[in-house]
Formats: C-alpha cells, sequence, structure tokens
C-alpha cells in the first residue's frame, strides 16, 4: 500500500505572501506594541501632544487619541485594524481610545511572554473572558451613583466632562468649556420628549476671532448670514419670530413652459400677476406684525426660501427683519429655540404661529455676518467656538464634542467611575483574590489580565513626571487593601498634579461608566482574536513579484 505525504501539498499560491506560527504573532505583538508605544505618552492630562503633518504640509497638534488614530497613517494591516476598532468605539462611548489601545499592547504583551512559556493560546484566551467578565461585575459594585438631574447633581457633570476635556486641551480653557457642555445638555433635555437627549439639537458654530478662551454658550441659534438689505433692523428686543419654508420670490415652473403675449400691454398684466403673488405675501406677513405687535416689540422673518429684493423692500418699511435662505438645520432648531410653527404657506397666518425671541441681532465679522437669535427658555442652543486660526478652531470642537457625550453619557447612565487609575487597582486587587478560588489554566489568564490592567495607573504615573511607577502602584495597592480591610470606600488614585497618592473623590476625578465598560469589553475581545490567529496571508490578486509582509 503506497501512501503519499500530505506535507508535499499546497493550495496556498506560491507567490502569495504568508507568515505562520510564532512568526505570525510576533508580527500581531509587534503592531499592538509599537501602537502602545506611540500613544502611552498621550494618556493623562500631564501627556505630551503628537504633531501630525499631512502630504500638503498641514500640520495640526493634538494628544486626543481618537483623532491621532484617524489621521495617522499606518502601514501595517494589524495596527490599522486595532486602529479602525478603537475609534468605533469612540463613536458609541466618546472617550477611551487611549486607554484601550494601552490595554491591548499589554494583554498581548504579557500573552506572548505565557505563550513562549509552552502555555497553550486556548488557556490564556479563557482566562481573559473570566477575568473580563469577573472585572464588569466589579464595576457594578464599584460605580458610584449620581442623580439623573443636571440641576441636582451639576458639580458631578461639571467633573465629569472636566476629565474628559482634561486630556485634550489647554489646562485653562477645561472649566469653562466643561461649564458649557454641561449647559447645553440641560437646555436640550428640558423638553424629555424623546427616549434619549439628541446632541444633534446643540448647535457648533465656528467663528475665527479672538481667543479660545472667548468660546460661549448661546441660549438660542446663531445663524451664519445676515440681512440682505442695508434699511433693515440690526437689532430688535422681545421679538415674534415667523419660521417658514415659502418663496417670497417668483419662482420659475418645475416644467419647461412658454407664455406668447401680442403686445407690451399683456406682458405687463402677467408681470403684475406674478408680483401680486410675492405682495401679496407680504402683506400678510405686515398685517400680521401689526395684529401681534406693540410699542417695544420686534418682528423677524426667517425664510429657508429666498427672498426676493422688492419683499425685502416691503419688510424693511416695516421695520421687519427679514432673512432668506437659511439651512435646514437650522429651521428645525429655530422651533425648539423660539416655538411657534414652521408654516409652509403664508395664507391663514396666526399669532400662535409665532415664536419668542428675547433679542435678534447681527454681527459683523470683517466680510461675514452673524445673526443671532437668543432666547429665554429654548430647547435647542448653540456653543459658539471661537479662536485665532483653524487649528485651534478644529481642537476646541473636537473637545466640545467629547464633552458633550461625557455629560450625556453621565446622565443616561446614573453613574461615574473615580479616575486616576483607581479602578483599575481595585480591580486588580479583586482578581488576586479571585485567583484563590479558580482552579486550572484559567488563573494564568486571570493573573494576567490583572497586571495588564495596571498599565493606566503606571502610565499616569509616568506622565505626572515619575520614574518609580512599579513602587506607586504597590503603594496603591496598598492603600485600597488597608481601606478596604476597616471598610472605607476610599478611591486611591495618582494625582498627576503632584505626583503622588490622592483620593479621586476629593480631588473629583470621574471617568465615565460607559468609556470604562466599553473599554474592558473591547480590549479583550479584539486582543483574544488577534492571539488566536497563528497564519496572516495576503488576500486578493497580487500584480508583480512576490509581496512581503512587513514585521
Amino acid at each position: 500500500m503506497q501512501v503519499s505525504s500530505a506535507s508535499s501539498l499546497s493550495m496556498l499560491n506560491p507567490n502569495a505572501a504568508s507568515v505562520g506560527g510564532n512568526s505570525a504573532r510576533a508580527v500581531i505583538l509587534n503592531a499592538a506594541k509599537g501602537l502602545s508605544e506611540v500613544m502611552s505618552t498621550n494618556l493623562g492630562p500631564r501627556g505630551t501632544m503628537k504633531m501630525l503633518v499631512s502630504g500638503a504640509g498641514e500640520i495640526k497638534l493634538s494628544k486626543d487619541g481618537n483623532v491621532l488614530l484617524q489621521d495617522m497613517q499606518f502601514q501595517h494591516p494589524i495596527a490599522q485594524l486595532i486602529a479602525r476598532a478603537v475609534t468605533a468605539q469612540d463613536d458609541v462611548a466618546g472617550d477611551g481610545t487611549t486607554s484601550t489601545v494601552l490595554l491591548i499592547g499589554e494583554l498581548l504583551r504579557l500573552a506572548e511572554h505565557y505563550i513562549r512559556d509552552g502555555i497553550h493560546v486556548r488557556s490564556v484566551v479563557e482566562g481573559y473572558a473570566l477575568a473580563k467578565d469577573e472585572v464588569l461585575k466589579f464595576l457594578e459594585s464599584f460605580k458610584k451613583p449620581v442623580a439623573a438631574s443636571i440641576h441636582t447633581s451639576r458639580e458631578v457633570f461639571v467633573r465629569t466632562a472636566f476629565t474628559a476635556l482634561n486630556t485634550k486641551i489647554s489646562p485653562h480653557l477645561v472649566l469653562p468649556l466643561s461649564e458649557i457642555c454641561v449647559d447645553a445638555v440641560a437646555c436640550i433635555d428640558k423638553t424629555k420628549k424623546q427616549a434619549e437627549v439628541d446632541l444633534h439639537m446643540v448647535e457648533i458654530m465656528s467663528m475665527t476671532h479672538k481667543l479660545g478662551s472667548d468660546t460661549a454658550f448661546v441660549k438660542g441659534i446663531v445663524l451664519d448670514h445676515g440681512t440682505r438689505h442695508p434699511d433693515m433692523p440690526k437689532r430688535l428686543e422681545n421679538c415674534f419670530i415667523l419660521t417658514c419654508n415659502a418663496s417670497l420670490e417668483y419662482e420659475k415652473s418645475e416644467v419647461n413652459s412658454e407664455w406668447n403675449y401680442d403686445n407690451a400691454a399683456m406682458k405687463n398684466k402677467m408681470m403684475r400677476a406674478e408680483r401680486k403673488i410675492v405682495d401679496v405675501a407680504c402683506q400678510r406677513i405686515i398685517a400680521l406684525k401689526r395684529q401681534v405687535c406693540t410699542d417695544g416689540e420686534g418682528f423677524v422673518v426667517i425664510n429657508q426660501k429666498g427672498i426676493d429684493a422688492l419683499a425685502l423692500d416691503m419688510l424693511a418699511k416695516e421695520g421687519i427683519m427679514g432673512l432668506r435662505r437659511a439651512k435646514k438645520r437650522n429651521m428645525e432648531r429655530l422651533v425648539l429655540a423660539c416655538g411657534g410653527v414652521a408654516v409652509n404657506s403664508f395664507d391663514g397666518l396666526l399669532p400662535t404661529d409665532l415664536g419668542r425671541a428675547e433679542r435678534v441681532y447681527e454681527h459683523v465679522l470683517a466680510e461675514e455676518k452673524y445673526t443671532f437669535v437668543e432666547c429665554e427658555n429654548p430647547a435647542s442652543c448653540t456653543i459658539l467656538v471661537k479662536g485665532p486660526n483653524k487649528h485651534t478652531i478644529l481642537q476646541l470642537t473636537d473637545a466640545v464634542r467629547d464633552g458633550l457625550r461625557a455629560v450625556k453619557h453621565t446622565m443616561e447612565d446614573a453613574c461615574v467611575v473615580p479616575g486616576g487609575g483607581a479602578f483599575e487597582v481595585a480591580a486588580l486587587v479583586h482578581l488576586e483574590e479571585l485567583l484563590v478560588s479558580t482552579h486550572g489554566h484559567a488563573k494564568i489568564g486571570i493573573r494576567a489580565f490583572g497586571e495588564a490592567l495596571s498599565i493606566i495607573p503606571r502610565t499616569l504615573c509616568n506622565s505626572s513626571g515619575r520614574d518609580d511607577s512599579a513602587y506607586m502602584l504597590i503603594e496603591m495597592q496598598d492603600a485600597y487593601k488597608a481601606s478596604k480591610a476597616k471598610g472605607l470606600e476610599e478611591y486611591h488614585a495618582v494625582d498627576v498634579v503632584s505626583g503622588e497618592l490622592g483620593d479621586a473623590e476629593m480631588m473629583q476625578v470621574w471617568d465615565m461608566y460607559r468609556a470604562k465598560r466599553y473599554m474592558i469589553n473591547s480590549a479583550v475581545e479584539i486582543a483574544s482574536n488577534l492571539m488566536l490567529c497563528d497564519e496572516i496571508m495576503k488576500a486578493g490578486a497580487q500584480k508583480g513579484g512576490r509581496g512581503k509582509i512587513q514585521e
């Protein structure tokens, strides 16, 4: 009986690039380790910044993990995979990108150490899964409940936003922007018409003017255009607002048509008929204005469609401020901010269709015009981001978005998590206690997961200027064990300002519960899937010679 050797058969294209076994794990580890080393210096308020230079020569300075991972160019496919997965988490949680990258890199590094000693990768993965479930259960008991109302727990919401922003922008801007984010979410949360807060009702408007510290919260809407008639009022107090989506100019027909006339009289009659349509609409608006306005009250027309020159002149003579070509998103927010109804026709206008605003005024900046519509009790608002250049405005805009999501998620979760590495150290101590009751190879993965969690406080310690992060970690563990033995709820964290051991509650360092939960889930899932890869092959058709996988 003749037996053929299966090892002589190969189903793989001989020209395809392939790496298997320990070499494949080395490729994965090097990618995760390299990305982790790049991002580690950004963690915390004392983290350093990165300079990104585009192909066109544009320079961007940032230490926001999400911004860096989205704008960096990756040659390594594993690093690109990690970056995509982590930035997807930021879209949901709003924070924790840098921490997740560090945790993934540390999980892979420690797993590689055990695998080289002969431990099977499946044992490590199972240990990671058990540790993840246990840490998530511990998170439920470790979190600190807060009232879901901003008016009741305003200080906690401000400090949560402060913690999220403190790692992204200059220190002197953190507190003002945190308060602005809390005010904005509190403004749009008044209606309670939706199951969750809709952050799209917060307009983020940018203005290249003054400094970043002049960024302001506007209780109302800011439009990026002004009036188109020189005689129209530029400022009105105690205004009635008519929001409409109806044309105040003659519109051409939507189909091809023609009008034949025999003499000039017929042409003039046709023009008067066309003009009458717009004039009647303007007269109805003027009649409504005379009906509702008294001394000291103004009237503003904001139209999504056009207003021709003659219609503008009629409104200006009556003292009405008219704005045309408003954006659709602003029309939706205007109704929420001012009240009233967005009308689609000028037939049968009623006073109940009108909204109210405390003041409406026009601000001219060089060749650009901005119209401020400020209301007393709006359900939509605007954050006006100011800065001297495009880079500052872009950096502040990204930070404001993160701050808004931090406040929103804290409101929905109704809890916060002590930051500064307090949770990671407490979870590490909890996993050490779990090892006593755990048997089998899973203990290896649980021990490695606990060691991996320590990367967060150790990195914070390094960024604060201390070079003895290992000693600091032991000091934090001993302090937590001592307080736990006494039955005290103390949250021992790294004080990044002094570099010493501090209390997260006294320092008011609060992280988002959702960000911590997503960080643990995402890091374990990504690291486990990458560890289980024992071969990397270049997929798809390849032109030219043999490809090469970068190691």
